[in-house]
């Protein structure tokens, strides 16, 4: 298979190749014709002065030895043949050696002479009737204007005299030609090199992706044009590629730890009661917690499938909807009323007095929600506060989530957003969690194109979340679509509430 360089290369030769074969086609038919247009100009101004020359010095006789000289004379410096005749067309003197010329003595055909006589001039390829041995680019005048039976001058040139110097042009433009041809190709072979490497190093570093290094990239070269901006663009994919491969790395880890413990703590209790090691009237604790690690087993997996569900649903526009902010946030409350009730923890709602209207897929902000609100109740010190705010500024709505308790470590803070990670605080007080909770926060509002904030100092930990506020619409479809919202809300909190029950204490957490 022949590589883009050489195709390159080839193309551009043959560009370069048609292009001079054009020039100078052109330039030897339009050349051609200039030299001989030119030439017979030169021979026509030759012929007047030859003729201004006889006619003031008043020979009587051409065929003296003085007219001959100096036709002679004019002949080797011009390069051309002379003729001197009388009216009737008789040669009376001409340019070669005196002495020596052989064409005094013969006739000018009488067609040529016609047409001398009545035009004044002859300008024509002739032989004159046989005075030359092949056909000449001849020109003809009347030696004196006002007299035309007084002789004419007859100054005549070969083909190959003319084309003598058109051939040293040729020649020239030929060096010339080929000098700039062979630049031209060279420059294009090394241009051609030069633009094939990084596609060459593309290609290199995209089979060592095929194989799974991603740790290969491409030299980027300085510059704007496409072929950096590729390059870039190819570098960004491919760090894309390598966060890609360390996450799916990671979590396949995770996961793997996960599901361990709870399998082997499955298997091992299951083994003892089948072999007998576990006593009979023990049988029912071990069963229990064969049980428990089987929910929390189903949760995990329930939340996996909900986490891509999630990140799929908020990226979908057409989910996307205009829904009243205020009414889900006491919707998504009410859920957690028994749960605050037996830890004697006061609900705080600051919520303006106008309700606010924002764009987003409501099932998912609920569970955005939820996922907050259950990790405050979760962490919160009993008899405590858990305030829940909603505010607007610059077109944002901005929801927040505060609770009273033990404080998030702050090395934990960067990472409380990351799959499966799970604090100390976390870990002593949320056995049944598995670490997805507030990863599946971010996944949504990541989709949604929101921020998420969170502090902890002190002993108050507070989440602040953004939602995009929306522009106002007919009474008649914004009914309508709360009325829908309403409704997916529902049965969203159903499924929650379903989840809180198996958990005993709700969905994963931080």
């Amino acid at each position: 298979m022949k590589s883009i360089y050489f195709r390159n290369f080839l193309s551009t030769a043959l560009m370069v190749l048609l292009s001079f074969l054009i020039v100078g086609t052109a330039l030897v038919f339009m050349g051609q014709g200039f030299i001989i247009s030119s030439h017979r100009d030169d021979m026509k101004a030759i012929a007047t002065a030859v003729a201004h020359m006889a006619d003031s010095a008043g020979y009587e006789d051409f065929t003296s030895w003085d007219v001959r000289i100096s036709l002679s004379v004019a002949a080797k410096i011009s390069g051309n043949d002379m003729l001197v005749t009388n009216s009737e067309g008789l040669i009376l003197s001409c340019s070669d050696d005196p002495g020596r010329c052989r064409h005094i003595g013969l006739h000018v055909a009488s067609g040529e002479m016609e047409e001398l006589a009545a035009s004044g001039e002859l300008n024509s390829v002739t032989d004159l009737g046989g005075v030359y041995r092949s056909p000449r680019y001849v020109y003809a005048m009347p030696i004196s204007e006002g007299d035309p039976g007084g002789g004419y001058v007859f100054v005549s040139s070969t083909r190959s005299t003319i084309m003598s110097a058109w051939g040293g042009f040729l020649w020239v433009f030929l060096a010339v030609a080929l000098a700039v041809l062979s630049l031209a190709l060279v420059m294009s072979l090394v241009i051609s090199k030069k633009l094939s490497e990084p596609l060459d190093e593309m290609t290199a570093a995209a089979r060592r992706f095929a194989h799974g290094d991603f740790s290969v990239r491409v030299r980027e070269d300085k510059g704007t044009d496409e072929l950096a901006a590729l390059t870039s663009s190819f570098n960004a994919m491919a760090d894309s590629l390598e966060r890609s491969e360390e996450l799916r790395n990671e979590f396949i880890a995770n996961v793997s730890h996960e599901l361990k413990t709870p399998m082997t703590t499955i298997a091992g209790f299951a083994d003892g009661i089948l072999d007998g090691t576990i006593p009979k009237e023990e049988e029912d604790k071990y069963l229990a917690t064969i049980a428990d690690e089987t929910r929390r087993l189903s949760r995990l997996v329930r939340h996996m499938l909900s986490l891509s569900r999630m990140r799929s649903e908020g990226s979908d526009m057409t989910k996307r909807r205009d829904f009243d902010l205020n009414e889900l946030i006491i919707r998504t409350m009410l859920n957690f009323e028994t749960r605050c009730e037996d830890k004697r923890l006061d609900v705080d709602l600051q919520l303006p007095e106008v309700h606010m209207s924002v764009t987003a897929d409501p099932d998912s902000i609920t569970q955005v929600l939820y996922n907050l609100v259950d990790n405050a109740v979760k962490f919160a010190d009993p008899g405590t506060p858990i305030t829940v705010g909603l505010r607007k500024e610059n077109g944002k709505a901005y929801v927040s989530v505060k609770n009273l308790g033990e404080s998030i470590p702050a090395d934990d803070l960067p990472l409380i957003f990351d799959r499966f990670h799970k604090s100390d605080r976390s870990r002593s007080r949320d056995r049944d969690g598995v670490g997805l909770g507030l990863y599946l926060v971010k996944s949504i509002l990541d989709a949604h194109n929101e921020d998420i904030a969170v502090t902890s100092e002190g002993g108050a930990t507070e989440f602040v979340f953004t939602l995009t506020l929306s522009r106002d619409k007919p009474k008649s479809e914004k009914a309508k679509a709360e009325k829908a919202s309403r409704s997916r809300s529902r049965r969203r909190a159903a499924e929650d509430a379903k989840d809180s029950k198996d958990a005993k204490n709700g969905p994963d957490g931080a």
